[in-house]
């Protein structure tokens, strides 16, 4: 923490409440245009994108330039070089792949960027003496900034005016308390207003500002930490271990053991390396996170982060910030009670109240709707509303010329504990109203016992509109065994009674935050118990996330307010409201731009959709893996030919994986996301792959004894390759259940194209494939039954003994 901002903090320690003066004009007028002109032309202008998605270049250099890309092109060389062409098919099978993906992330950029563009910040400036919404890269050195509620410091710059303005570092510096701004102090960019109002002059812009930096790595297309990607990683790592030596093996057997030509050991060494490389398993996990972005961005769902497509759906937790989640935005002023018997100043005190902010939440903006300023009443000073303490108040001069000093907020709060007015408060609550109190002071405003001996004026009865869409999302979270927990600033009963409107499970049991216990441990087992939290203020509502946490929890965290950008950054997947202010939508994975509650579920279907279909293809892929290793192992030990040629493989790997993965991994699926992926996926994988390559290599040892002569080997690769292509097709049928037309009719494509290419003589000579009499061939097929068999037996086997 730098040293200006811990002396500001201790100035405004605990207890010191600032006060703010709203009739101040601005002190600044701002630039002209002709000085906006002169330092657009000397480059000093905010001009770091804040980019949604990966550059175009960036896109095609990830695709292109990987580490298997790279292998299976220098495999494509050698295979060029030796010839014949049809064993280089997987060059440009991989060539096809790369395209498709480049394809696809283009098309997401493109949604992305769009989405962007809706959900950008614009803050206010002043121009030529008038405030202006100009887009972030617009600003300029020397630009005079407006702040309020909620906005972003988006570049470093030095305080011009403060009207209370309270600005919380803690993004930056880890300190929790709000910092007060006064006029000619530091404004640290990256920070975000908690309260009140003012102005600033930018002094950094650019690359120069930390703003800038943190801007664009929250809206990034990244590529954070993701289950399944570690997982493929890890996966690949393996593989790329296997490979080097089993190369070197089978080259030296070819060319030293069993004497073959040279470019003929080349092609059978290349063509036991290619199929260990799940080439296509990295592609088709971006392409089905890239499908899931733009489906999502039909639905004004803008996913900044990819993984968090696939983190939603692992979410067992849902924390929901009552007020713009379950509630919308807007209020409506239900009633208004006199507790003096004074009703007319009481309605003027309250829009003279609203004058004084100039920006005004929902429930003081309903109240302005309800009770117009009446101008006889000048605000003196002011203390903005802020969630820490739970009220806001200003300084009057009435039209007797009187000064008094009124207070608006939470009843629970001004008022102590055990007056007889909290048991009517608590009825009103109870309906799932909201209650604000208006109270006369006699201390000023920045005095710490300012709420001490308060007389109640009056109550402001709110009433709260609840989004017609949330009950069935609600339903949605608890039929997928998804907890929901509402974690509020308002009254714990108020936000019980609107929870229990929605039908929310626990809502009968409302909590105050402030009755939590102190001993971790146990405020841990509480939040975990409980479904509904009021009275929460932001620093409790990131200790509840955390403790959710430590529980073995993953924990979505939803908002829109300033009060919320703390637990949002700290949970595992952090959704903001694109009404919601910059500070929660900079630092969330998901924006809702609609506002709508109920795109959730649709990412939370998109996330299961990319888990479970990843997870399909990827057994397929690493079944060819094992079988391709156990092959090359086995024809080392036992010193004979590799059985296949690479087009043999090419043309297997793209009938029983390629085509078929690509369709299964965008399917629908509802499937539950489950944790431990590699896992999971070698549990099938291996004993898959072991069985189908000894299957192989059974018929090709049957066949060797059988055929003799010069055609021989064809004959013995041919029914080797009859016996892999049927119990691959066997494992693909697995994979593809539960059965639906649609995945019938692909199964059957596939089978159907290889008989194609069995019975056609072009292609017969194409990829050197001959069946020879009908004793062999009925033998490989009566082998592949029994694998397929064996496999049937061992999935369920698998299925039972490590249920999922």
């Amino acid at each position: 923490m730098t040293e200006r901002a811990r002396a500001e903090t201790e100035h405004s320690g605990p207890g010191r409440e600032p006060a703010r003066r709203t009739a101040r004009k601005p002190v600044a007028a701002g630039l002209t245009a002709a000085e906006v002109a002169e330092r657009v032309a000397r480059g000093e202008v905010n001009d770091v994108p804040v980019r949604s998605s990966r550059s175009a270049a960036e896109i095609v250099r990830a695709n292109v330039f990987t580490r298997f890309n790279a292998i299976i092109g220098v495999l494509f060389v050698i295979i060029l070089i030796v010839g014949p062409l049809q064993d280089g098919l997987f060059g440009f099978v991989i060539v096809a792949n790369t395209g498709i993906g480049i394809v696809q992330e283009l098309r997401a950029k493109k949604t992305l960027d769009s989405l962007a563009v809706i959900g950008e910040a614009r803050p206010t400036v002043r121009r030529d003496g008038a405030p202006a919404e100009i887009p972030t890269s617009a600003v300029v050195l020397g630009d005079v900034i407006e702040l309020g509620p909620g906005d972003k410091v988006i570049v470093d710059g030095e305080v011009l005016e403060s009207d209370g303005l309270e600005i919380d570092e803690s993004l930056l510096t880890g300190e929790a308390d709000p910092v007060v701004k006064k006029p000619g102090e530091a404004a640290m960019s990256g920070s975000f207003v908690v309260a009140g109002s003012g102005a600033f002059t930018a002094t950094k812009v650019g690359r120069q500002a930390y703003a800038a930096q943190l801007a664009e790595e929250a809206s990034r297309f990244t590529l954070v930490h993701s289950e399944l990607r570690s997982g493929i990683s890890r996966i690949l790592k393996y593989v790329t271990w296997m490979m080097i030596p089993t190369a070197i093996g089978l080259v030296l057997s070819h060319l030293l053991t069993l004497g073959l030509p040279g470019d003929e050991a080349i092609r059978r060494m290349v063509a036991g390396i290619v199929p260990m490389i799940p080439e296509g398993l990295v592609l088709l996990t971006s392409v089905a996170f890239a499908i899931g972005v733009i489906r999502l961005g039909r639905k004004k769902c803008l996913v900044q982060e990819l993984p968090a497509i696939e983190g939603l759906a692992r979410v067992d937790v849902v924390c929901l910030d009552k007020t713009g989640t379950l509630t919308e935005g807007g209020m409506d002023v239900n009633g208004l009670r006199s507790l003096d018997g004074d009703e007319t100043q009481v309605k003027q005190v309250l829009g003279a109240l609203g004058a004084c902010d100039p920006r005004p939440n929902a429930s003081l903006q309903a109240i302005i709707e309800a009770y117009p300023a009446d101008h006889g009443w000048r605000c003196t000073r002011a203390l903005p509303f802020s969630s820490a303490r739970k009220y806001s108040g200003a300084a009057l001069n009435g039209p007797d010329g009187e000064s008094t000093t009124w207070l608006l907020g939470a009843p629970d709060v001004l008022l102590p504990a055990g007056d007889h007015r909290l048991t009517e408060i608590d009825g009103l609550n109870a309906q799932g109203l909201r209650v604000l109190l208006l109270a006369r002071t006699e201390h000023e405003l920045d005095d710490p016992d300012v709420t001490r001996g308060v007389r109640p004026a009056a109550l402001v009865v709110l009433e709260q509109r609840l989004r017609p869409d949330a009950p069935d999302t609600l339903r949605y979270f608890a039929e997928q065994g998804v907890r929901a927990k509402v974690i509020s600033g308002d009254n714990a009963v108020s936000v019980g009674a609107v929870a229990g409107k929605l039908g929310l499970p626990g809502a009968d049991a409302p909590v105050d935050a402030r009755e939590l216990p102190g001993e971790t441990e146990a405020s841990a087992a509480a939040v975990e118990q409980g479904a509904v939290f009021g009275r929460v203020t932001p620093q409790q509502k990131r200790a509840m996330v955390a403790a959710l946490q430590l529980r073995g929890h993953t924990v979505a965290m939803t908002g829109d307010g300033v009060n919320d950008v703390l637990a949002l950054k700290d949970a595992d997947i952090g959704v903001a409201m694109g009404s919601g202010s910059e500070a929660t939508r900079a630092v969330a994975q998901i924006v809702l731009l609609d506002n709508s509650f109920a795109t959730l579920p649709s990412v939370v279907a998109e996330g299961r959709r990319v888990i479970g279909n990843i997870t399909r293809v990827a057994t397929l892929f690493l079944t060819k893996t094992v079988y391709s290793v156990l092959l090359a192992i086995l024809v080392a030990c036992c010193q004979i030919p590799y059985p296949y040629l690479p087009r043999h493989l090419t043309l297997l790997s793209t009938l029983t994986i390629g085509i078929p993965a690509f369709f299964l991994a965008l399917a629908p699926n509802k499937e539950r996301a489950r944790p431990h992926f590699v896992r999971r996926v070698m549990r099938y994988a291996v004993p898959s792959g072991l069985i189908t390559g000894l299957a192989a290599f059974t018929t090709y040892l049957l066949a060797r004894s059988y055929y003799s002569g010069p055609g021989a080997l064809p004959a013995e690769t041919s029914a080797a390759t009859l016996t892999l292509f049927l119990a691959a097709m066997w494992v693909l049928a697995i994979i593809a259940r539960p059965y639906t037309w649609w995945r019938i009719a692909l199964v059957l494509a596939m089978g159907l194209a290889f008989l194609a290419v069995l019975a056609t003589p072009w292609l017969q000579r194409f990829f050197d494939l001959r069946l020879v009499g009908t004793t062999m061939p009925w033998a490989a097929v009566a082998i592949a039954v029994v694998a397929a068999v064996l496999l049937e037996l061992t999935w369920r086997w698998v299925g039972r003994r490590f249920p999922a």
